[in-house]
């Protein structure tokens, strides 16, 4: 297990299986295995192929998980040596979500995690993850913050 920021971490399928209390989300992202979540916390199983360049769908699947649950405690991705796929979703993450450029997130990553190997072609995956976010993210700012802005929008069209 291998901590990568505060609040995220790495690991391989043992750790998977054997969790700290101060964990309070898994995902798994081993396509090879199945794993019975731990009770007691969130939990959510992203298959990635080992090795093999990743569907950006599904690792855009992953990073909105982390984004969505780190918002409430530390989160600790597995896949089989906790060194490829998992270092990967992470390095997304930290790209997509936390404005990190590649680059920086990869050395952050190898410097947390050492053997870290990057799946094929995570660069260009992430450029296509951070693609299919813009929609829902033009779809955030365009929203009214509260009641109140949506009802002044609602009586007065021209202000929008």
């Amino acid at each position: 297990m291998h901590i990568i920021t505060d609040s995220l971490l790495v690991g391989n399928v043992e750790d998977a299986k054997k969790l700290p209390s101060s964990i309070g989300g898994l995902l798994f992202v081993a396509a090879e295995y199945e794993l019975n979540p731990p009770r007691g916390i969130a939990y959510a199983r992203i298959p990635l192929k080992e090795f093999t360049e990743a569907d950006p769908h599904d690792v855009e699947r992953a990073v909105a998980w982390l984004e969505w649950h780190l918002s409430s405690g530390r989160v600790i991705v597995c896949c089989r040596a906790g060194m490829g796929r998992s270092v990967s979703v992470v390095i997304a993450y930290l790209c997509c979500v936390k404005g990190m450029r590649y680059v920086q997130a990869v050395a952050l990553a190898k410097a947390r995690r050492p053997g870290t190997t990057p799946l094929p072609n995570l660069e260009q995956t992430i450029k296509e993850v951070q693609q299919l976010r813009l929609p829902r993210e033009h779809k955030e700012h365009d929203q009214p913050k509260d009641q109140t802005t949506a009802r002044r929008r609602a009586k007065n069209p021209a202000s929008r």
